[in-house]
């Protein structure tokens, strides 16, 4: 009789994120506020005694509001920066960009996108096809790989265990390299115009073929452009400043700093073979265009790609960008979308499988757009900030207990996923800071409105946590939907 054994899939759980502020829980605008409110107090009190500290009582009423109200997460004092220069960039006028239709001298490859992304141009190597994203003022080079993989919920749980394993090991390398600056994983949906299927089927199909012919011919056309296939993008962010050494060794400037990315891809792409997911090309400049293009005018995949002639979408870097942009606090409009880009501000805390993430990414009609942004930590900032964050709970159990007030369930919870941390980094284990942005496309407000409960929906089901962002939309939704491989909010 011989022996059974059965693989039990993956479970995974992540750390609580910490809300700890500087002191007490207070972070840093609320404790410039508390303070410069008691210097007030001590003041008042010392000049105009009691009766005057009880005549400014609206005054601490509205400090204590703005210090301890809180809104979507955050205090009110620490919303007054964003709604600021949300304020700002409404009264100057930069909520609306359009692009410009006078001639004016053409800088080779730049991308000419809205906002923060405004230098990004792409630059291609001598000799080589694959193209990447140059951003002069972080000094970095993103290179973008188009992948794809079988579909893991379909996979036997070993292959579940080993490519998860094995991703983890590709992270973990890539952060041990020092020159990387962020890893971005981009997984969208697209609307499909028809053409590839339509090509093959000329290419391939028997249309002679007597009541079969027609009837494929027709089902062709039909199903074509009713289809929303998914596309999955790795893009590699290489830190200029810290491979600045390598880059030298292999000749400087661009072309050095190309070598050293070659290499870096190389190694990235077989570590992502290991991982189950196949990389099917590096990117040239016309096909990273047309990503962002997409990403901005989605109807705009339809002709890109009935204009090229391997059926794969192109365009030209110049036109990259959108027409027109709209911002609005909670959403954002670009030629023939709307979008509305969310930060996943919890991941799962209890037991759950590899997969949780499926029923988010596969919500039936929705189309959206969801990136993984991956920021290797050195160990010895890793290990400072873990030392910090033990002193900040020690300390705040000791003001606590000598103050009176009980302990928390939650200052234990987060002192032991620190311990955790700790223990390994010590084993040798890489630091990766990892941040989720999903945004959401539609064509109307209220088809927008309708996809957005859909997903907010799917996503308590996957036990993640979704907050809106709120007078960012414009970089967030860059960050989430465009494969820059950027972490600035």
């Amino acid at each position: 009789m011989s022996d059974l054994t059965l693989t039990l899939p993956l479970t995974v759980k992540f750390p609580l994120r910490s809300r700890r502020g500087i002191l007490l829980g207070l972070s840093f605008p609320q404790l410039i506020l508390v303070s410069l409110a008691l210097a007030l107090l001590l003041v008042t009190v010392v000049t105009t005694g009691l009766a005057g500290a009880f005549a400014l009582v609206p005054l601490w009423a509205a400090i204590a509001a703005l210090a301890f109200i809180r809104h979507n997460g955050r205090s009110l004092i620490d919303w007054a920066p964003i709604i600021t220069r949300y304020a700002h960039r409404r009264r100057t006028g930069q909520t609306l960009w359009l692009a410009r239709a006078v001639s004016r001298p053409r800088i080779d490859g730049l991308l000419h996108l809205p906002g923060s992304a405004a230098a990004l141009r792409v630059v291609t190597p001598e000799g080589s096809q694959a193209s990447a994203i140059h951003d002069p003022h972080q000094q970095t080079l993103t290179a973008v790989a188009r992948v794809t993989s079988r579909a893991f919920a379909l996979l036997d749980p070993s292959t579940q265990n080993t490519n998860v394993a094995n991703w983890g090991r590709a992270l973990a390398s890539i952060a041990r390299s020092g020159h990387v600056a962020t890893v971005q994983v981009l997984e969208r949906t697209v609307p499909d115009s028809g053409d590839g299927l339509a090509r093959h089927w000329s290419t391939h199909g028997c249309a002679d073929t007597p009541v079969a012919g027609q009837v494929y011919a027709d089902l062709v056309a039909s199903a074509g452009p009713a289809a929303a296939p998914h596309e999955a993008y790795i893009a590699i962010s290489l830190d200029l400043k810290a491979a600045k050494r390598l880059i030298s060794q292999a000749g400087g400037g661009l072309p050095g700093a190309f070598t050293v990315m070659a290499q870096t891809t190389s190694s990235v792409a077989q570590a992502a073979r290991n991982s189950g997911l196949m990389v099917t090309g590096w990117l040239t400049a016309r096909e990273i265009s047309a990503v962002i293009r997409t990403a901005y005018d989605p109807k705009a995949l339809s002709a890109l790609q009935q204009w090229s002639e391997s059926g794969r979408a192109e365009a030209d870097p110049a036109a990259a960008g959108p027409v027109v942009q709209i911002e609005e606090s909670d959403r954002l409009a670009t030629d023939t979308a709307r979008h509305a880009t969310y930060w996943v501000e919890n991941w799962p805390r209890t037991e759950t499988s590899a997969g949780f993430l499926h029923g988010l990414l596969f919500s039936a009609g929705v189309r959206r757009s969801f990136s993984l942004i991956y920021a290797p930590q050195a160990l010895s900032a890793a290990l400072r900030d873990v030392q910090r964050r033990k002193a900040t709970i020690i300390s705040d159990a000791a003001e606590r207990r000598r103050k009176g007030m009980v302990d928390s369930e939650e200052d234990n919870v987060e002192y032991a996923d620190v311990k955790d941390r700790e223990r390994q980094l010590i084993a040798g284990h890489a630091d990766v800071a990892l941040t989720g942005l999903l945004t959401v496309t539609a064509e109307t407000d209220a088809l927008l409105d309708a996809a957005c409960a859909q997903i907010e929906t799917a996503a308590v089901t996957a036990q993640v946590d979704l907050r809106r962002l709120i007078c960012q939309q414009p970089d967030a939704f860059a960050l989430a939907a465009l494969p820059l491989a950027r972490t600035a909010l």
